[in-house]
């Protein structure tokens, strides 16, 4: 998936491309579109017929990949996850204290949700009215960030995991208010408030 921008289709005819490429080309496009339509129109509003009408595609090529809106959803979600958030995820670990990483990681974090709003957005936003099954999704990324927080800090008690998973929770919801508000300049103002956040909690 990339930056948004006009979805275009595949060439009409002849392009040479395989069966491979062209159906991971369609679910990009899908995707794409998912993202930008709810980002207009929310969830509950946005039909197949809204995603297949942006990524222009047809109906007959959106249920072979998916049985359905919100199954398409849980695996757009994921996708944008990725693209969102697994530079920040799989970067190798830094020197420097437990703060110093954190403070690395949260500023990539807060570059790559700033960049990509409207892919940000399913995750952050469209996620909660997407039913259980997004919501586990979600659930499931919130403790996979508390566990690279563990990491960090090198703290092992149950306190020590309670205090990173709030700061993953007072995190997420500090940046969903201003995602959900266009402020994106708020978003990458909440890095400094966040570490101070992290550097309290932790005695850092």
């Amino acid at each position: 998936m990339t930056k948004q921008g006009t979805i275009e289709p595949l060439p009409r005819g002849r392009h040479g491309l395989s069966r491979e490429e062209v159906v991971r080309s369609q679910r990009t496009r899908i995707f794409r579109a998912m993202a930008e339509v709810m980002a207009e129109k929310g969830y509950v509003a946005t039909s197949v017929a809204d995603v297949l009408r942006a990524a222009k595609v047809s109906r007959e090529t959106f249920y072979e990949q998916f049985e359905s809106k919100e199954d398409c959803f849980v695996s757009a979600l994921e996708a944008a996850v990725e693209v969102v958030m697994a530079s920040a995820a799989a970067a190798p670990p830094v020197p420097g204290t437990g703060l110093e990483r954190f403070d690395r990681g949260l500023k990539t974090l807060l570059d790559a949700i700033a960049d990509q709003p409207e892919l940000s957005r399913l995750f952050m936003i469209e996620v909660y009215a997407a039913g259980p099954r997004a919501l586990e999704r979600r659930a499931a990324l919130q403790k996979r960030w508390a566990q690279l927080l563990d990491r960090a800090f090198g703290r092992r008690t149950a306190a020590d995991r309670f205090a990173n998973e709030a700061i993953v929770a007072a995190t997420s919801t500090l940046v969903t208010s201003r995602l959900a508000g266009g402020d994106i300049k708020g978003i990458r103002a909440l890095r400094r408030p966040l570490v101070e956040l992290a550097r309290r909690v932790h005695g850092a």
